[in-house]
């Protein structure tokens, strides 16, 4: 199942937050044999993980970490705009309407569906927080996994060549793509709602909320 957990609540998901870290240095470190940090207990973090981002992660049946992704909005402070502005040319990305979405992450053996069913919970994020886009980068090995999943950005810039190849793209959410992800994970559209307002409540109540 897909779970929405800001950092502050992850403390309440021991189990969830361990693995899903750990896997970060498993796949950034190990895999990929990026320059990240790894602390003592075996986990990958840095400064962005303090910021209280919105952690997407998909939660295997035994409590564990499937996969994960990490958003930010982009009037804050993001990692586009603080280490990657080169790509673009020495401009930013602001804007209310525009989320950052880092360490798109998938364990070791995770199923395929689990990459599909991460994008499908982002698309709910743009449509209930009325965000228009997300920006990430991305290198080259995951051209071939958005386009599988059917998620394919729009390049705004690259540099490098090859497998060295570091891109940054803006994701949208069309209906026709929510259906295709959909299909890829093997979810169906009132299964992957449930889950948003199971965490967020309906929009019904969030307005119940915010009038008390």
């Amino acid at each position: 199942m897909i779970r929405y957990l800001y950092a502050d609540q992850l403390n309440q998901h021991p189990k969830l937050r361990d693995s899903m870290f750990r896997d970060r240095a498993d796949q950034f470190k190990t895999r990929l044999g990026w320059d990240v940090d790894i602390d003592e207990n075996g986990f990958e973090r840095d400064q962005y993980d303090a910021l209280n981002p919105l952690y997407v992660i998909w939660e295997n049946a035994d409590g564990t970490h499937g996969g994960s992704m990490r958003f930010l909005p982009t009037t804050g402070r993001t990692m586009i705009n603080e280490h990657f502005t080169d790509i673009l040319g020495g401009g930013t990305i602001t804007s209310p309407l525009i989320w950052e979405c880092t360490r798109f992450c998938l364990s070791r053996g995770a199923e395929s569906k689990v990459a599909a069913a991460l994008m499908l919970a982002g698309g709910e994020i743009m449509q209930n927080f009325e965000v228009a886009h997300f920006a990430g980068v991305f290198d080259a090995r995951m051209v071939r996994i958005y386009r599988l999943i059917g998620s394919s950005p729009e390049v705004l810039g690259s540099m490098g060549e090859g497998r060295d190849k570091i891109s940054v793209g803006l994701w949208e959410f069309t209906p026709d793509a929510q259906a295709k992800v959909a299909a890829k994970a093997g979810l169906s559209l009132e299964l992957s709602r449930l889950w948003f307002n199971r965490a967020f409540g309906t929009t019904s109540e969030q307005t119940l909320a915010q009038a008390g």
